[in-house]
């Protein structure tokens, strides 16, 4: 039983009023004279008695009337199990239907999503006169606020129109939101039917969602079964150095959601629209699986690429697309050093020599222009042989390197070990510790002892039959430079006989910092006329020059993030222009060196989108379907009830799948109720009627002498 009026409950309490008066006000007893004592005692025994049958039987009657019109105003309503809503008071009826990917899977006689929609339909059919409705997608379109209305065809069209769609928010959420939308209606009761196959990695999150008091919440699972899918979770791409006609290696992530193994599962690569490579693994249930690819991109700029994997339930997850950078130039700046000789650098880096193989656009200073070049329109910086550095040279180049740029120092013989040591103690990259052997000598005073060949700077650099038995060229080195690493960002990548770095990296900020012992001359070796000397220097210039990302950012559809984007024009506003003509204008605002783009939720089409500045495409990042949404696993009724109870603080019932097989007629039968305010009007009259009919027969007992 529920009340539509609970605050007229509060009269009950004057119930208490004859009773009150009852025991402060008694009838006080006539005293009569009797002749006979014997007969006074007899008398007054049977008064008293009669007196008090009377007098309880009015407090009764008189309790009970008040009792009874205090509950006709409140307005009892007989209902069933859902509580709360009455067979005529108006209802503002909250229909979230879970439009979410995974509703897209094949069920019982269709789709997941085609049962969700006949559900909410029987829902709607409820609807009658007075009552208004509502309905709340968990993925929309828009950030237009939903509003209950009483015109239910309006309500059915847009119900016609949903369909499954990425983006969508967690069903607490949900949940929450409509409830919240419906409370705000002018009926006094509200009710949110949710329609969901119950996945359980959406059901919630960690945010605490409200619902207002007195909103009733009731579950209409769809019926699921056990489903095989395979998702891609993520692409990864693991080169550092991606270029024209050279191997790039990609790692993606495969996991099985289905209750069975796959074994020998396919899974390909797409590039520029043509497949390049796929793979073959075997995925066990639950667990994620590693797959690694190796492709060869054969043009430069932006490329499309895609992982897909063989078709399954959810046919929207087995495409994970990707955008993979082989940038159209690498901007070099060379700075020469003051009487340092440069020209075997000068013609490794020519245009007769790098031609349309090499993306290279080489700029050359001498050492007194470096306090005023801009380090920021470089990609990388080499520094041949500075005599010295300023303080303000050292702080542009820790700058440049911490803000993701690639610096290439090679030493000077006249080299100022303060200044060095300036720079490298601002690098975090160790110290300058002076010179091993002779210029122009003719004694070799160390060779490479180690070369970390799984490094990517060595990828395709060597002869090798198997990459452990690598042959590594052994130039003589006559002068070199004496490094001693910091040890704790750096890495060697060719070690010395004597212990010393030959190379050394270190990473500082989002950029690197390569030294070398020695310069490229023949004074210090004869490394500059060796075949070794070319390959390594391209691919430093190639290692250093590579972007912090040589993949576009991944996105999730319809989860809200930041892109931070370099290289937008003065006054140019950015625009990401997507799949199927979608265009997006986020909201933006510049910061020191960049652009900081707010998107929201409106990316909600899988695919690649072009970040746009201008007419200008200064980068593109991948949309995909959020992983959670590939695993198919259903929370029982129960358990969905409870975690969703949990999450909003509402009541929550289930109807049990069987249940709503003629689910209309089911929720007509919960929703029919009796309201009691005539019957308890009917006993209040009852009873005045009694107590005035027992107060007119009560003469008070007497005794005469």
């Amino acid at each position: 039983m529920s009340f539509i009026n609970p605050f007229a409950l509060l009269a009950m309490a004057a119930v208490a009023v004859p009773l009150f008066l009852h025991f402060f006000n008694l009838r006080q007893p006539r005293t009569v004279e009797f002749s006979s004592l014997a007969f006074v005692k007899e008398l007054q025994a049977s008064a008293v008695q009669r007196v008090r049958i009377k007098e309880w039987l009015l407090l009764a009657l008189r309790m009970l009337a008040i009792a009874s019109l205090g509950m006709a105003f409140a307005q009892p309503t007989l209902t069933s199990e859902l509580g709360g809503v009455g067979a005529s008071a108006p209802t503002a009826h909250a229909v979230v239907v879970d439009n979410s990917l995974s509703m897209s899977a094949e069920g019982r006689g269709g789709t997941y999503f085609d049962r969700a929609v006949q559900k909410a339909q029987g829902v709607l059919g409820t609807v009658e006169e007075g009552d208004e409705a509502l309905l709340w997608p968990t993925a929309r379109s828009g950030a237009r606020r939903l509003e209950p209305t009483t015109n239910t065809g309006v309500v059915r069209q847009s119900l016609a129109e949903l369909e499954p769609r990425a983006g969508a928010s967690s069903l607490a959420a949900a949940v929450g939101q409509a409830a919240d939308a419906a409370s705000q209606a002018d009926a006094p009761q509200a009710v949110v039917s949710v329609v969901s196959d119950l996945q359980a990695s959406t059901l919630g999150d960690s945010v605490a969602v409200e619902v207002p008091d007195g909103v009733q919440v009731q579950l209409l699972p769809v019926e699921t079964r056990s489903q095989s899918n395979v998702s891609v979770s993520d692409v990864t791409v693991t080169s550092r150095i991606v270029e024209v006609d050279q191997p790039v290696q990609l790692e993606a992530t495969l996991t099985n959601h289905g209750p069975d193994p796959l074994d020998d599962y396919v899974a390909s690569v797409y590039l520029a629209g043509d497949r390049v490579a796929q793979a073959t693994a075997t995925l066990e249930p639950g667990l994620e699986t590693t797959v690694s690819f190796t492709v060869t991109p054969q043009t430069r700029g932006w490329l499309d690429g895609a992982v897909v994997t063989e078709d399954d339930a959810v046919p929207v997850d087995d495409r994970h697309h990707f955008a993979l950078h082989v940038p159209e130039e690498r901007r070099v700046l060379m700075v020469r050093g003051e009487g340092q000789d440069t020209r075997y650098l000068d013609l490794a880096l020519s245009s007769e020599m790098v031609a349309d193989r090499i993306a290279f656009r080489t700029t050359a200073i001498d050492e007194r222009e470096l306090a005023s070049a801009e380090l920021g329109r470089y990609d990388a910086v080499l520094l041949a042989g500075p005599r010295s550095l300023s303080s303000g040279e050292v702080e542009a180049l820790t700058r440049f390197v911490d803000r993701g740029g690639g610096l290439l120092l090679f030493p000077n013989a006249q080299a100022r070990p303060e200044d060095y040591n300036a720079l490298l103690g601002g690098l975090n990259a160790g110290s300058f510790r002076g010179f091993s052997g002779a210029l122009s000598g003719d004694q070799t005073v160390a060779s490479f002892e180690q070369v970390d060949l799984q490094h990517p700077l060595f990828e395709n650099i060597f002869q090798k039959r198997r990459r452990e038995e690598a042959s590594v060229e052994q130039p003589d080195l006559y002068y070199i430079m004496n490094i001693r690493p910091s040890g704790r960002s750096g890495q060697t990548l060719i070690e010395l006989s004597n212990g010393r770095p030959f190379l050394h990296e270190v990473r500082h900020g989002g950029g690197r910092l390569l030294l070398t012992a020695v310069a490229p001359t023949r004074a210090w070796s004869d490394l500059p006329v060796r075949g070794l000397f070319v390959p390594l220097l391209y691919r430093s210039v190639y290692y250093l020059s590579a972007t912090p990302s040589v993949a576009g950012e991944q996105l999730g559809a319809g989860r809200p993030t930041e892109l931070r984007v370099t290289g937008v024009p003065p006054e140019a506003s950015v625009r990401l222009e997507g799949p199927d003509g979608v265009e997006v204008t986020p909201e933006q605002r510049t910061l020191f060196g960049a652009t900081l783009v707010q998107v929201g939720t409106t990316l909600t089409t899988p695919g690649l989108y072009d970040v746009q500045a201008g007419s200008t495409r200064v980068r593109r990042v991948a949309v995909n379907v959020n992983p959670a949404e590939s695993n198919l696993r259903a929370a029982s009724p129960e358990d969905a009830s409870k975690r969703l109870r949990t999450a909003t603080g509402a009541s929550v019932r289930a109807l049990a799948a069987a249940e709503t097989d003629d689910l209309e007629e089911t929720l007509r039968t919960r929703r029919a109720g009796t309201e009691l305010w005539n019957v308890f009007l009917l006993l209040a009259l009852v009873f005045l009627a009694a107590e005035m009919l027992v107060a007119s027969q009560w003469v008070p007992e007497t005794a005469s002498s």
